[in-house]
């Protein structure tokens, strides 16, 4: 893209003030902001006059899950059809590892976060260790697996990995990419400057990491090995269990297009997403939009109709995500705290929300689907998020639980 072309493109969605220090910036800076210019959708910033506003969503209803008793009653036959695909090479997965470390005090990426107590033990070594237990039930075969990165912490993220020997994992069967960026704006709709030569901007979304494959080229990838079926699952947890054989079998058995991991919930409350129905498709309806009613509901053996929450690991079937890729999923508008240049090019971090920040999430790419099977883990040996440093859901507690599971911190 060119100088003027790139003008041009910001004139026409009323941007021009991304110019404004233009003639101040180096050679590098300047290729650098015109290329940023050039991969940003500026369209999408219109949809901050959404905010606040509901899309409306349809008719809920319970989504029975299959559950711990039931697994482990067919533990033979699910892990039979499990290993036999993965043996089979038609199983693949996607690290979601984007994000930094900020909550926890930290300006790396989240997954060089180090846990251990008496040893290193990082974020990054638990979640390969743990696919490397699901290689060692596949006799051996080890599944291709993808990490999803950001422009902020891509570099940091593949020089770790690579000075610690991806924790065992063999290079060639690892492949990254970025996540596209969404570019964030104040109410108006007017992006927001993070320094002179480069617009704020924010990952597009836990959904968008299909898209950011696409458009990476990686399909070709997925084509040539013959994969499948993709098990997406976040950085955050250092217990899960990665493409199971178990969980792939379920999935597999059932006919489904999705396969999704759910933890029993702890309280009716529970602030987690819960699997459903959305007028007669598969869903996640979010803990606030629970009504008492829908708390109250019971399921035909007595339990809390609504008892399963998403612990985000989603084993998709590739062919049906690629025919969603074809379709424009809802964007979400989230109001957050942006730091931005004022007019004199100071930075100010803001102590209040005072924009918008767009977003596709994994909800809506569910509810697309035809049918998802809610399949349920034990808690205590596969769910220990580490969003914050201290108290719920910390690094703390997922310490607690990692030494409960015999892990070695």
């Amino acid at each position: 893209m060119t100088f003027e072309e790139a003008k041009a493109k910001l004139e026409e969605f009323g941007q021009l003030h991304v110019l404004k220090y233009y003639d101040e910036l180096s050679e590098a800076e300047k290729a650098d902001l015109i290329a940023q210019i050039a991969d940003t959708d500026f369209a999408v910033v219109d949809n901050c006059k959404n905010l606040g506003k509901s899309q409306g969503r349809g008719e809920f209803a319970p989504l029975a899950a299959m559950q711990v008793s039931e697994i482990e009653s067919r533990k033979e036959e699910l892990f039979s059809i499990g290993a036999k695909a993965l043996k089979e090479g038609k199983i693949a997965a996607c690290l979601l590892a984007g994000g930094m470390g900020t909550r926890l005090g930290s300006d790396n990426p989240k997954g060089m976060y180090d846990i251990g107590l008496t040893k290193n033990v990082y974020i990054f070594q638990r979640i390969i260790e743990n696919l490397l237990d699901t290689v060692k039930q596949a006799d051996g075969t080890y599944l291709r697996l993808f990490i999803m990165t950001s422009e902020k912490n891509n570099d940091a993220t593949v020089s770790f990995l690579k000075e610690h020997n991806f924790f065992g994992y063999p290079e060639d069967k690892v492949t990254f990419f970025k996540q596209e960026m969404a570019p964030a704006s104040d109410y108006d709709g007017k992006v927001y400057m993070e320094s002179k030569s480069r617009i704020s901007t924010s990952p597009n979304g836990n959904a968008g990491w299909y898209a950011s494959m696409l458009r990476a080229g990686l399909r070709d990838i997925i084509l040539k090995e013959g994969i499948e079926w993709i098990d997406i699952f976040s950085v955050d947890n250092v217990l899960q269990r990665i493409a199971d054989p178990c969980f792939v079998g379920a999935t597999l058995g059932a006919g489904v297009s999705c396969g999704a991991k759910v933890v029993r919930k702890n309280a009716p409350d529970e602030k987690v997403g819960v699997m459903c129905l959305e007028d007669g498709k598969p869903s996640i309806v979010e803990y606030y939009e629970l009504s008492q009613e829908m708390m109250d509901a019971k399921d035909a053996n007595g339990d809390p109709a609504y008892n399963y929450g998403v612990i985000l690991n989603y084993l998709f079937n590739e062919k049906d995500l690629y025919e969603i890729s074809k379709k424009s999923l809802p964007l979400h508008v989230v109001e957050k705290k942006i730091p931005y240049i004022d007019e004199n090019a100071q930075l100010i971090k803001p102590e209040s929300p005072n924009g918008c920040k767009f977003e596709q999430l994994v909800l809506d790419m569910i509810h697309e689907l035809p049918s998802c099977l809610p399949y349920e883990v034990v808690r205590e040996y596969e769910f220990a998020p580490i969003k914050n440093k201290e108290g719920v859901d910390s690094v703390d507690t997922a310490r607690e639980l990692c030494k409960k599971c015999g892990i070695e911190l």
